[in-house]
């Protein structure tokens, strides 16, 4: 399967067969470039401005948002309801956390989880062998938070997401807090990468795409 980070929290995950899936389009205020993207599958973790712009996908995609558990075109999904903040929703919402069994990978999204995974929620996700974790802070988990969840699900491969780059249009904190906090990552240089199910379960990896 095949990785593209997009920029924030939205990726292009496609697998061997051609399945497409984007996680959290975002719209063109973030300030990353926005680029109709043909998909089969979009989800949406919240309905945020920089998480929801399903207006960006092309083709006819089922659109997936909420929590439980469905099965298109051989990719299985698990959405887990979380929350958006530290006090149970009540500043900024509901958050969804969608697990992907793609290729026989689990692939974890955590969009803008707010708070460290309680045991009950760990159990409901499920194994994750890749993670997509935001690591910015001030909207969702810091970085000593990230390092908590990490711990939680115990993934193979860590890719940090929502943090601050040059081209992001407000504050968040850089992911060198994070890296810092879990003991280095690789800088990959790259936009999108190919994982293979030989892969998992080896030495814990952490990478760090890039967005264009």
């Amino acid at each position: 399967m095949r990785i593209k980070w997009l920029g924030h929290a939205c990726f292009l995950l496609t697998s061997e067969k051609g399945i497409r899936i984007v996680t959290d389009p975002f719209d063109e205020t973030v300030g990353y470039r926005v680029e109709k993207t043909e998909a089969d599958i979009v989800t949406t973790s919240h309905d945020h401005y920089d998480h929801n712009n399903i207006g960006m996908i092309e083709g006819d995609a089922k659109h997936i948002q909420g929590s439980g558990r469905v099965k298109i075109k051989d990719i299985e999904i698990m959405g887990v309801q979380t929350c958006h903040d530290e006090c149970g929703g009540k500043k900024r919402g509901k958050n969804h956390v969608f697990n992907f069994r793609i290729d026989g990978i689990k692939v974890c999204h955590l969009g803008d989880l707010g708070h460290v995974l309680t045991h009950e929620q760990v159990k409901e996700i499920g194994d994750v062998d890749v993670l997509l974790i935001p690591v910015g802070g001030i909207y969702t988990i810091d970085y000593k938070g990230a390092y908590e969840v990490v711990n939680l699900l115990k993934p193979s491969i860590i890719i940090p997401m929502h943090f601050k780059t040059p081209d992001l249009s407000f504050e968040l904190d850089g992911v060198d807090k994070f890296l810092a906090q879990i003991g280095g990552g690789e800088y990959v240089s790259k936009q999108e990468i190919e994982i293979n199910k030989d892969e998992i379960g080896g030495d814990r990896k952490v990478l760090v795409l890039d967005y264009c």
